[in-house]
């Protein structure tokens, strides 16, 4: 296959180009290829990205099958020009022994329609499963320094110390302080009733839990020489804890890191107005100012992944308030084009997106021979279109639950084409479900 005439984002670069994949590797890149005989795709007028790569999401298999699964949202995924995934452990059971790592990774070989890796989870007591898992075939140990949904809470200082001083991999650390969490709900509950309203989860879920918490997390990497990986940094003082990650070599690079998701960069506070429960997430969406930090540590070092969170629920389950409605948000299917129009807005360079999306998290994680258009790796590459403005419409969701915050927005890209290993699962209306993607491999 030639993919012809597509603007090749990679490595910091724009040019027009050609793509030469044979066996499902990139074999030559060019500003042109004449080669007779070879499957040709016209990509004039696209842009051609490596795939991204989501570093946390939330497939719910197994235990959950009710609102989403490795099957409907790899669809989702790949139809969003996502062709690789970082799953998390708070499934049911929750991924914290070996063997229960092990039957995911079954399930995922069954069941995915992209690529796929398996986060272990961090409890106060099981380190000594962690150490069994081949350090190759995982991509870190998860930690929640803070309950969320499937209360995997590790709030005691001395198993922190034994994590931060004995993961043998990058720890991804949610933070937010319990404590904190408890007492502020306590007071929105004498004030505003057993379930406040959602305008008071950002109140309640509050950046003084966030910055503690994420604190304590920096000192402990710091003080043991672990790798830290904050997820979902929503305030503008918990991009002061991290390391510029202009260089992720895993050898030399930063011992903390952060990740932004695409649900803290889009929203503030004043969209509860709007949408209600429909974007409440832990941590919580916060300030304008917020966001606004947040945009501009995309392009200064300070962020160095963008990710989802999608945590898809079903609707049902989002009703009530601050106290009742889960947290969670599907996102898999719109965070790429999501990110393409803050390009169009002038937040961050269509090549910083590559970096964030694509290039930094294989580099963060170790994953071998993906996240690049490079000659000998895998052909993980998306074609993506500038258009005319459409708004999302519900029928075209692909995940179980059937809804998004982001129905009825207006976009100005489309995905065209996603190919995983050269093939093509997503030809811009429909996902190949014969295809099945691969177990991601770790090189740290």
């Amino acid at each position: 296959m030639i993919i012809k005439g597509a603007t090749i984002v990679n490595e910091g670069k724009e040019r027009v180009g050609d793509v030469l994949v044979r066996d499902g590797i990139i074999t030559q890149v060019s500003s042109s290829l004449d080669i007779v005989g070879e499957n040709v795709v016209d990509a004039s007028g696209c842009y051609l990205l490596p795939g991204v790569i989501d570093d946390h999401v939330h497939f719910r298999e197994p235990g959950m099958t009710h609102k989403a699964d490795m099957h409907t949202e790899s669809m989702a995924a790949v139809a969003g020009g996502v062709t690789s995934v970082l799953d998390m452990p708070n499934v049911i059971p929750q991924t914290t022994t070996h063997a229960l790592w092990e039957q995911r990774m079954q399930l995922a070989e069954r069941h995915m329609h992209c690529n796929y890796g398996f986060f272990i989870g961090a409890t106060d007591s099981n380190i000594d499963e962690i150490l069994k898992l081949p350090v190759e075939q995982y991509p870190g140990v998860k930690l929640f320094m803070g309950s969320s949904t499937g209360n995997m809470l590790v709030d005691s200082y001395e198993s922190l110390v034994k994590i931060f001083n004995k993961s043998p991999k990058i720890i991804m650390a949610h933070c937010e302080d319990t404590a904190t969490v408890n007492h502020n709900m306590k007071i929105a509950q004498e004030q505003h009733g057993d379930d406040p309203d959602i305008i008071y989860h950002s109140y309640i879920r509050s950046r003084e839990a966030c910055i503690t918490s994420s604190s304590l997390a920096a000192r402990l990497a710091r003080e043991t020489g672990a790798r830290l990986h904050i997820a979902h940094i929503s305030t503008a003082e918990e991009l002061e804890l991290v390391d510029c990650s202009t260089n992720l070599d895993l050898s030399v690079g930063p011992r903390v890191t952060g990740e932004a998701c695409i649900a803290h960069l889009i929203y503030t506070q004043q969209d509860y107005n709007r949408l209600g429960t429909k974007i409440k997430c832990n941590p919580s969406i916060k300030h304008n100012s917020d966001r606004n930090a947040l945009r501009k540590a995309l392009t200064d070092g300070r962020i160095a992944v963008v990710g989802t969170d999608h945590a898809p629920h079903l609707l049902s389950e989002k009703s009530g308030g601050a106290r009742s409605a889960v947290s969670g948000m599907p996102m898999v299917q719109f965070s790429l084009i999501s990110m393409l129009d803050l390009v169009d807005g002038g937040i961050l360079t269509m090549t910083r997106l590559v970096d964030l999306m694509c290039h930094n998290p294989a580099k963060l994680f170790g994953i071998q021979d993906r996240g690049f258009i490079r000659e000998g790796m895998h052909a993980d590459i998306v074609l993506v279109k500038p258009t005319s403005a459409y708004r999302l419409s519900k029928d075209s969701i692909l995940s179980k639950c059937g809804w998004s915050p982001r129905e009825n927005d207006e976009f100005h890209w489309k995905v065209s084409k996603t190919y995983i290993s050269g093939n093509l699962v997503y030809d811009g209306n429909k996902v190949d479900t014969s295809f099945h993607g691969s177990a991601l491999r770790f090189c740290n």
